[in-house]
């Protein structure tokens, strides 16, 4: 496993490619894109962090696992390729969008256009085996992502943090809340978006936030 990461992540994040455990998790990971069918392929395991540079990080959004079907993951949370179909939390982060600021479904499913903007767009876990969801949980990845949001907590300001499920919530722990926006919803899930992730508006609310504190908003 290569880690291919923008450079200002590098030295926040040096120390921790050094610890045992991320090197048990490269050996793990190595060993499954050898022997099975793992998502992302490889090159793009790392893509939120290419495409959003920890000194652009203005919103994080934190998902739990990447999708597990054929051509779907590809390193950043929730997003899917071009011509992949809607996944159901995915549309239905779409659906609130449009509900909260008024933009029109887009024609794809593809947030690379929101990475760029400075959404860092990570998963707790950022690799899976074919079909077979949370197959690797509990490696080490959590850990080495769990260290990814204390470091943006501590070296950047006014950063918006959307936490959608009790998953993601627990994540607040490792966030200043002096220092950031932490905004909390259900998940989006078809199981649970009807419990409060329909009307949270963070879409908004973020926006709203970062103008407040000097940023451009998202194009969401």
């Amino acid at each position: 496993m290569e880690v291919k990461i923008e450079d200002s992540w590098k030295k926040p994040l040096n120390a921790i490619f050094e610890k045992e455990f991320f090197k048990r998790l490269v050996s793990f990971v190595k060993y499954e894109y050898q022997n099975h069918l793992v998502f992302p392929p490889g090159k793009e395991i790392f893509n939120s962090f290419q495409h959003c540079p920890l000194d652009a990080v203005k919103v994080v959004i934190l998902g739990q696992d990447p999708y597990h079907g054929p051509g779907q993951a590809h390193g950043l949370s929730f997003s899917v390729k071009p011509g992949v179909p809607f996944p159901p939390s995915l549309l239905n982060i779409l659906k609130e969008i449009k509900a909260d600021i008024g933009t029109d479904m887009p024609a794809n499913g593809d947030l690379t256009r929101w990475a760029d903007q400075g959404v860092f767009l990570l998963n707790a876990t950022l690799t899976v085996r074919a079909n077979q969801a949370g197959s690797h949980q509990n490696q080490g990845w959590e850990d080495f992502t769990d260290e990814v949001i204390r470091v943006i907590s501590a070296h950047r300001e006014h950063v918006v943090f959307l936490l959608w499920g009790s998953f993601a919530q627990k994540k607040a722990a490792l966030i200043d809340p002096k220092k950031h926006l932490i905004l909390k919803a259900p998940h989006p899930s078809p199981l649970s978006a009807y419990r409060g992730f329909f009307g949270c508006r963070h879409f908004s609310q973020a926006n709203e936030y970062l103008v407040q504190h000097g940023s451009e908003p998202i194009k969401w």
